[in-house]
Formats: structure tokens, C-alpha cells, sequence
């Protein structure tokens, strides 16, 4: 890549550090989008033995890039995002990675839409891994920055995305039972 672009890729990616997310750290500042695609990023680091057969460094560049798009538009809670956000922020993301040169630009394209489609395990795991970091991170955050919605999102949210491994399953209702332990202490 050329220097004067790589330079402003990094500008722009930056941005995810300011970025900040609905949730809160356990320190009680607003987490940044960066901080959940790095804990995303680990989450699929120490999984790689649970699932011998999949490309794992594919699964890593997932949750590494799957937030980018927020730069464009910043961080909408999935319980809030309409049709019309996501539209958005599709929209402005395709236009950025249109912008980067080969073979970036085919590879992220690859990327994303392997993503939205969901077909592949690593997709898959991809998914489940997102929405399992914001529940645990919720559990990690005071009950008093969660909304009441969130009481019960806490208890279902990415159930449907860990389905498809027995693993997963096992590993969202160990999350699920923290949740219900904190609700019940700090209520």
C-alpha cells in the first residue's frame, strides 16, 4: 500500500477509539468500539482449539474489521438500529473499502459479505463472538448503566447466534447464569 494512503487507513480506523459504545467499562467510562473488536479479536484468539477445522485467521480478521463501519456513523445499539441505519452504514462503509487498493479492497469486500451471510463457521463463530462480548461486557459494567431493556437482552441476546455449536451453547448459558447472579445480588 502506498505510505500516504496506509497513513490515512490508520487515521480513519483510529477513529474506532472515540467511537464509544452503549456500554460501560467496569471503571464506568463508556467502552470504544475499538475495545470490543480487540476483545472480540482474543475472544477468537483462545477459542482456536474448540474448532480444529476452521480458518481462524479469517475468523480473527472478522472481528477485527466487523465495526469499521462505525466510524462512518458511530455506534447505534442493535436494539435501537433500523433498517435505514444499517443501510447507511453499509452504504458509507462500501464506499471506504472501494477506496482501498488491491488486494484490500477484494478482501474486505470477500470479508464482509461472507459476514452478512453467515453460511461459514467462521462466520458463525464471528457473530456469536460479538454478541457474547456485549452481554459479558454488560456483566462486567454496573447494573446501574443498563437500561431496562437490557435486563432482558442480558438473558437472551446471541443465544440464536451460539446455536450452532454445542460449545457455544454450553459457553452462552455460563454467561446467562452470570447475568441472572448479578441481577438477583445487585437488584
Amino acid at each position: 500500500m502506498e505510505i500516504n494512503k496506509y497513513l490515512e487507513v490508520l487515521h480513519t480506523i483510529n477513529r474506532l477509539k472515540d467511537t464509544t459504545r452503549h456500554c460501560y467499562t467496569p471503571g464506568g467510562r463508556h467502552e470504544s468500539v475499538a475495545e470490543h473488536s480487540w476483545r472480540i479479536t482474543m475472544m477468537a484468539f483462545f477459542l482456536r482449539d474448540e474448532f480444529k477445522d476452521v480458518d481462524f485467521d479469517k475468523v480473527i480478521k472478522m472481528c477485527l474489521i466487523h465495526d469499521i463501519g462505525e466510524v462512518f456513523t458511530g455506534d447505534i445499539p442493535s436494539f435501537d438500529k433500523s433498517k435505514a441505519d444499517e443501510s447507511k452504514e453499509e452504504s458509507l462503509l462500501t464506499n471506504w473499502v472501494n477506496s482501498l487498493p488491491e488486494p484490500y479492497k477484494a478482501e474486505m469486500t470477500e470479508l464482509y459479505a461472507e459476514m452478512d451471510a453467515r453460511e461459514t463457521t467462521e462466520a458463525r463463530i464471528y457473530k456469536a463472538l460479538d454478541n457474547l462480548e456485549a452481554v459479558i461486557s454488560h456483566n462486567e459494567s454496573d447494573l446501574s448503566t443498563w437500561i431496562e431493556k437490557e435486563f432482558t437482552l442480558n438473558i437472551t441476546y446471541g443465544e440464536d447466534k451460539c446455536a450452532f455449536s454445542d460449545y457455544l451453547t454450553r459457553f452462552r448459558a455460563l454467561v446467562r447464569k452470570e447475568t441472572e447472579e448479578k441481577i438477583a445480588k445487585e437488584r
